[in-house]
């Protein structure tokens, strides 16, 4: 008998080591974290739309973006899963025994634990990028479902212009992406039966793929043959809207036309059968029909596709390319001026004289005395100088010309908004307090004649100071929303509180300032940010925790952000384009920035197309879109459609339609209706300061530098080409267009104009002019009334042997005249110099005119310049003097019939500000010694002091010490704030100046 041993003590067991909380919990803060901050980004915007009015855009964006996520999430994950979910389960029961289904073994028995999450996670990701690029095609899906016809016709299919623009975009888009569907679901249906033997590879594997297999793969293959036969029945229509490339025109060309378009057809033929051999071999089990289909489709699109449409455009087209190519042409010349808006221009043949003769302008008198003498882009500093009056105001640097009515008469205007400008405060004052809750907003508005000047060359303000004062009348001066706002600021206070925004500076006042709350029981201008909950999230939103924990952020309190007028508008209409010029007017009784918006499009048949950051681009505006530019729009369709307008003190932001007949407009107002409000609502003082835009005004001309050719031979030789010309004062860039009060040879009265020139364009540097453009600017009267030539493009053909000199000749003859040059030499004498404005060209006196204002500034220190003589050209004629008129007459025999320009008598004049510096540490600011100035005008200089021969070098040097010392003395009043002395400085150096052009003359003779 044999005993069983007892069992043997185990002791008491280890206890498990419990998996430690520490990883799930850090795990499950980042994900609230990532939660909470998409929360604060997402929620935020909601809150700024519902704050704007604007709560249905986003609701129409965000509703489409996510009905097309999820279609397009399901249809590509569920397609995805399908594939992998069939692959799986018609997997043979027994893989064939061979080394290659050996190794796989392998990789099946390491993804089989993971199996179930890689068969659900995989469609997920897939389908979660599929949702993603389909919601970013939503204003194309809604365009198509919204779609309003042009009533226009192409020329080659006989389709509405609206197939092009709204339904082929959609196509495409849909073709493509179930493509991309099926491309995918074949990959994973191939891998998946690969790896499980459904489909085998080698020798020795016997049968290759299952029956199962092969109708998977088969029927897959098959969609996407269809699918490819559909995208070259789609490409038919593409061609007419193709445009670069080697052909002579945009659209399609005769080569495309009689042997593209046929191959594309039998391309998608080929297609559909090779799809049809697919499902066949599917069911028989040999792949050789397939195979061959296969074959013969590459062979086809290589043959039919590639060669046959190279041959014929070698053999056929290029020795008789004009006259094959001639309607193409032509079609691409009708097509590119109606989608530019270019089928009604005015034009005009002009003979041009070179010759000024005495009385020439007294018929262009009204025309001549508006020319404009301020450069905007040349007098801010003047304006900063003369009208800041604090370090933390300012001006933009490019200023705005308008027109406004002055005791009854309309004056050209340059016009600036005084923002507030934080960079100006000391480091000290940079805390949080101050930046978001009390400097918040800029004050008023300043504006000076363009056609004249003050004192001593300075600008003629009729509106300015601090508050506010002149000829425009009362307005609401605080500027909430601007082109330099700070990115947020915090507004209003509870009842009863004292206020903390500054409102403007003012010495009567206790503490040297005023101060105010906005009122937020009134004005909705940004979302609350009273609750604890909006607190949290505008924190998370900026980063800033004081916006939490501040007392001064109250239940009254609004947050201000997106301040700048062009933002605001692109947020609120996200299907516009906007011009990237933003320009203040003051309209009933309030400070308004205007934008302009365009619809555009990309898909118009034959027209030419036009990246529009580089033509919009110019000497003035630099590389301001050099972000844009690396993705540049392109378009060959473009209307104004729409004029904008931001309340610059509620942020308000109010779309009006302007082209009522733009099929474009017309499908977005279905997409969002009543977002734009009818043109009847444009009240009479808004309309009076809307203008013809700048950037539709530069691509107009970009094109007609081509377009203003009317017949495919023209077009076809080139020779008359030509190009906007080269900036001859800045370099740098193309010369910008320039807004004028001018009358047009065919005009009855002046009109407020855009106008810019044109040279002989191909390699040649010949800079004379070929032909001056002009644009109706003025679209109505404060009546309200729409003027009916607002818009009117006029051209003025020079002959085409035209001797006018261009831009840059006579910016070199101005460089070189010897009188001018020692002229200018000596207005450089010191610390100063000498600053070219803008070379105005206007056809008067049956020639064209040149017209540059010269400034003088100081070299260093406080600089601002100031208009000390003005430059003309006729012809080869060359006028030099203190005042326009003066200059003219020098051109014209002394008797151009034109009076010098001053401010209207009844006009109020504005005293200039005082020059401001950084304030002291303590904060108290320094109290100036600025006098008040006169009324502006512009007066004659005395007669030059005439001296003997003998006496000339003697007194030239006299002059020369005499301009220096008041050159001198006139920095040194700057420096301390002095005008009164200033004003002496000034009048002294021009009789000093006055003795060295005496002198100098003298020694010449």
């Amino acid at each position: 008998m044999t005993f069983a041993s007892p069992p043997r003590s185990a002791g008491p067991r280890p206890a498990r080591r419990r998996r430690g909380a520490l990883g799930p919990t850090i795990v499950v803060l980042v994900a609230l974290g990532i939660l909470l901050m998409l929360t604060a980004q997402l929620w935020t915007e909601w809150l700024w739309f519902d704050a704007t009015g604007y709560l249905e855009v986003l609701r129409t964006e965000w509703v489409t973006r996510a009905v097309l996520f999820v279609l397009a999430f399901l249809v590509m994950a569920g397609a995805v899963y399908a594939s992998l979910t069939v692959a799986y389960r018609t997997r043979p029961v027994y893989a064939p025994s061979t080394p290659e289904q050996a190794s796989l073994d392998q990789y099946r028995e390491m993804i089989e634990p993971l199996r179930r999450l890689v068969m659900l996670a995989a469609p997920a990701v897939l389908g979660f990028f599929g949702g993603i690029a389909a919601a970013a095609q939503w204003q194309t899906v809604l365009l198509f479902l919204n779609r309003v016809p042009f009533g226009v016709d192409d020329p080659q299919f006989g389709l509405d212009l609206s197939f092009y623009l709204f339904t082929l975009p959609a196509l495409r888009f849909v073709v493509s992406f179930l493509m991309a569907v099926a491309v995918i679901s074949g990959i994973t249906a191939v891998a998946t039966q690969y790896l499980y033997g459904g489909l085998r590879f080698g020798s020795g594997a016997g049968e290759r793929t299952t029956r199962s297999a092969r109708l998977q793969l088969g029927i897959t293959a098959a969609v996407i043959m269809l699918l490819i036969g559909a995208n070259y029945w789609l490409d038919r229509y593409s061609i007419l809207t193709r445009t670069g490339g080697g052909d002579v025109a945009a659209g399609a060309s005769y080569t495309d036309v009689n042997a593209v378009l046929p191959s594309k057809i039998i391309l998608a033929v080929v297609a559909v059968m090779v799809g049809v051999l697919f499902v066949v071999a599917a069911v028989r089990g040999t792949w050789r029909l397939p195979a061959t289909g296969v074959g013969l489709m590459v062979v086809s699109a290589i043959v039919i596709g590639g060669i046959y449409p190279a041959v014929v455009q070698r053999f056929q087209v290029q020795p008789n390319a004009q006259e094959a190519e001639s309607d193409f042409i032509q079609r691409n010349i009708n097509a590119t001026r109606a989608a530019f808006g270019l089928d009604a221009v005015e034009v005009s043949r002009y003979d041009a004289t070179l010759e000024g003769t005495a009385g020439a302008l007294r018929e262009d008198a009204e025309t001549t005395a508006s020319i404009r003498l301020l450069d905007p882009s040349i007098v801010s500093n003047s304006f900063r100088q003369l009208q800041q009056n604090k370090q933390y105001y300012n001006f933009s640097n490019t200023l705005s010309v308008d027109r406004y009515t002055i005791d009854g008469e309309s004056r050209d205007t340059v016009i600036a908004v005084r923002e507030l400008d934080q960079t100006g405060l000391g480091a000290g004052q940079r805390t949080w307090i101050n930046d978001h809750i009390v400097y918040t907003h800029g004050f008023g508005v300043v504006a000076a004649y363009g056609n004249t000047t003050g004192n001593d060359g300075r600008p003629a303000f009729y509106e300015g100071g601090i508050p506010s004062a002149g000829s425009i009348g009362d307005y609401e001066p605080r500027i909430y929303f601007g082109q330099s706002s700070p990115p947020y600021s915090i507004v209003g206070a509870p009842e009863g509180n004292d206020p903390w925004e500054l409102d403007y500076p003012d010495d009567d006042a206790p503490g040297g300032q005023v101060n105010t709350t906005f009122p937020t029981d009134e004005v909705e201008a940004g979302p609350s940010i009273g609750s604890l909950w909006n607190k949290l999230l505008y924190a998370l939103k900026f980063g800033d925790e004081e916006i939490l924990f501040s007392e001064r952020v109250n239940s009254e309190s609004q947050i201000l952000y997106d301040r700048d007028p062009r933002d605001r508008v692109a947020k609120v209409a996200p299907f516009l384009t906007l011009d990237t010029r933003v320009y203040p007017a003051v309209v009933d009784g309030r400070v308004l920035w205007i934008v302009d918006g365009y619809t555009t499009a990309s898909q118009y048949p034959y027209s030419s197309s036009r990246a529009l950051e580089e033509v919009t681009t110019d000497a003035l505006t630099g590389q301001s879109a050099t972000i844009a530019a690396l993705a540049p729009q392109q378009v060959n369709y473009v209307r104004n459609s729409v004029k904008a307008t931001v309340d610059a003190y509620s942020g308000e932001v109010t779309l009006y339609e302007w082209d009522t007949e733009d099929p474009v407009l017309a499908t977005w107002e279905n997409v969002f209706p009543g977002l734009v409000r009818p043109m009847e609502e444009i009240s009479g003082d808004l309309m009076s300061h809307l203008r013809y835009p700048e950037d539709l005004f530069k691509v107009q001309r970009n094109l007609l530098a081509t377009y203003h050719v009317d017949t495919a031979s023209e077009y076809y030789s080139g020779q008359d080409f030509w190009a906007n010309p080269e900036e001859p004062v800045r370099g740098n860039g193309t010369q910008p267009p320039y807004y004028l009060t001018l009358q047009m040879p065919s005009q009855d009265e002046p009109t407020f104009s855009l106008t810019s020139v044109f040279i002989p364009g191909g390699n040649t540097d010949r800079n004379v002019l070929t032909g001056f453009l002009a644009v109706d600017a003025e679209p109505g009267n404060e009546a309200g009334v729409r003027r009916e030539g607002y818009g009117q493009l006029r051209l003025l053909e020079l002959p085409r042997d035209s001797t006018v000199p261009g831009p840059g000749q006579v910016q070199n003859t101005f460089r070189s005249n010897p009188e001018v040059s020692q002229s200018l030499n000596v207005l450089q004498l010191g610390d100063s110099t000498v600053v070219s404005g803008n070379l105005l060209t206007l056809p008067v006196g049956g020639g064209l005119l040149y017209v540059q204002p010269v400034y003088v500034q100081s070299s260093g220190g406080t600089q601002f310049p100031l208009l000390q003589k003005v430059l003309v050209s006729f012809g080869e004629q060359i006028g030099f003097a203190d005042t326009l008129a003066e200059a003219l007459d020098q051109v014209f025999g002394g008797d151009a019939g034109v009076d010098d320009v001053t401010p209207g008598d009844d006009a109020e004049a504005v005293p200039d500000a005082p020059v401001d510096g950084e304030p002291p540490a303590d904060g108290e600011e320094p109290t100036p010694t600025a006098t008040p100035s006169a009324t502006p005008s512009q007066t004659p200089s005395a007669e030059p002091t005439q001296t003997p021969s003998g006496n000339a070098r003697a007194d030239l040097q006299a002059a020369l010490e005499d301009a220096r010392d008041a050159l001198q003395a006139g920095q040194d009043a700057l420096a301390r704030g002095d005008w009164a002395a200033y004003g002496e400085s000034q009048t002294a150096l021009q009789d000093a100046l006055e003795r060295a052009i005496a002198a100098d003359a003298q020694l010449g003779d």
